[in-house]
């Protein structure tokens, strides 16, 4: 493929020291380091992904690095988000980032971004930036980045983790399939777990954001053979990698023969769905705080509370007197066997969407009176006991 950028007109003298061991490899050289120096990226995301993508993008020598994060930085996050330090606790994402950043290359540019990524922000954000790096979490926002890449006519290197896994590609619809070719609808509510649920292995950060950051050189300087129609699998515990060819699907809905969307959606939440509408039936009008349920507690309420998270979720912090179910015995059925029938049921997990999809079960299933609570264990750390360990 041909190179994303121009060359810029020269490099400096500390330039050329600095980024020698590229100069003198071939296939960069100076026509390549040039084009890294002229060549704007935009970091979606200061996390996981961001923080190798972002350090390696700027030691590379990118001329112009942008990083877009509305988030601060929390201790639960620096097991995998090396660009944040101890001392970072509780600054900007987006901040911090930059100021890592700048230590390690001072010669590029950094643009802060200290704002949530939206659809009314999106594109003008995006309009400044030759390539996107997607270092995003969430159904939502990856689809929105897919939609304004594909209508600006832009590049972006996608990358995913979860546990031991990790997958990663390329995607541009001028050269070949987007995002909505792979998954043309995102997964039902509760289907996939988020990181923050089922957890990461710290180092698969740095495994799949290189990779991003080794792709987002290539489609650059227009060397090598990028993840084009690709799709990079990697599974850390066995070792292996493995790619699985992409097709452009000629019937997409963004870049097919006839797209029907030619501009960004108005809710990309309501698009992906944080919970599924039963589970927004259910816990309308079932829906108490994690305050209500100590104060329940206390009175001694004939509650039954029950905890839907995983074991090792449940090892970390639990709720006193809550007895664990994880949500798969809800989704097969065998959970409602092991409900009593004469006490009021209580459900809850970390945040209050998995309790939510099996507080829909359980009201099926007869419990009319069944309650979840809003925010789960979270909320019961921020309200109720501020000395239990958040995860």
């Amino acid at each position: 493929m041909p190179p994303l950028v121009e060359p810029a007109a020269e490099l400096t003298v500390d330039e050329v020291r600095r980024y020698s061991r590229h100069l003198i490899i071939p296939d960069v050289g100076m026509a390549g380091q040039k084009r890294l120096k002229n060549a704007k990226v935009l970091c979606v995301g200061a996390g996981g992904l961001g923080s190798p993508a972002l350090l390696y993008l700027a030691a590379a020598g990118v001329g112009t690095l942008g990083v877009i994060d509305f988030d601060v930085v929390d201790e639960s996050n620096l097991q995998r988000q090396v660009i944040h330090g101890q001392s970072d606790v509780g600054r900007p994402k987006a901040e911090s980032a930059a100021a890592s950043v700048r230590e390690i290359n001072p010669l590029i540019d950094v643009v802060v971004h200290n704002e949530v990524l939206t659809t009314e922000n999106v594109m003008e954000v995006f309009s400044g930036y030759d390539l996107i790096v997607d270092g995003t979490d969430n159904f939502a926002t990856r689809y929105m980045v897919n939609d304004a890449a594909v209508l600006l006519g832009k590049p972006y290197v996608w990358g995913s983790i979860y546990r031991f896994d990790g997958q990663a590609s390329v995607f541009w619809a001028e050269h070949g399939p987007c995002y909505r070719c792979l998954y043309p609808e995102p997964p039902p509510p509760g289907m996939v777990p988020s990181c923050a649920e089922g957890g990461v292995l710290g180092v698969l950060c740095a495994s799949i954001g290189s990779i991003q950051v080794n792709e987002a050189i290539k489609v650059l300087t227009g060397i090598g053979e990028p993840l084009v129609g690709r799709l990079m699998i990697y599974d850390a515990l066995e070792m292996t990698y493995r790619s699985v060819k992409v097709r452009k699907d000629p019937e997409c809905v963004l870049c097919g023969k006839n797209p029907t969307v030619t501009e960004l959606l108005e809710d990309y939440e309501a698009f992906c769905g944080a919970v599924s509408a039963e589970a927004q039936e259910a816990a309308s009008g079932s829906t108490i705080t994690a305050a209500e349920l100590k104060s329940w507690q206390d009175a001694g309420e004939n509650v039954y509370v029950v905890d839907v998270r995983e074991p090792n979720e449940y090892e970390i912090v639990s709720i006193p007197g809550a007895v664990l179910i994880p949500k798969g015995e809800f989704l097969n059925g065998s959970a409602l066997e092991r409900l009593p029938q004469d006490k009021k049921i209580v459900l809850h997990c970390k945040s209050g969407a998995r309790s939510a999809e099996c507080l829909a079960i359980v009201k099926n299933a007869g419990f009319s009176d069944a309650v979840h609570v809003g925010g789960g264990v979270l909320s019961w750390i921020k309200t109720v006991d501020p000395s239990l360990p958040a995860y």
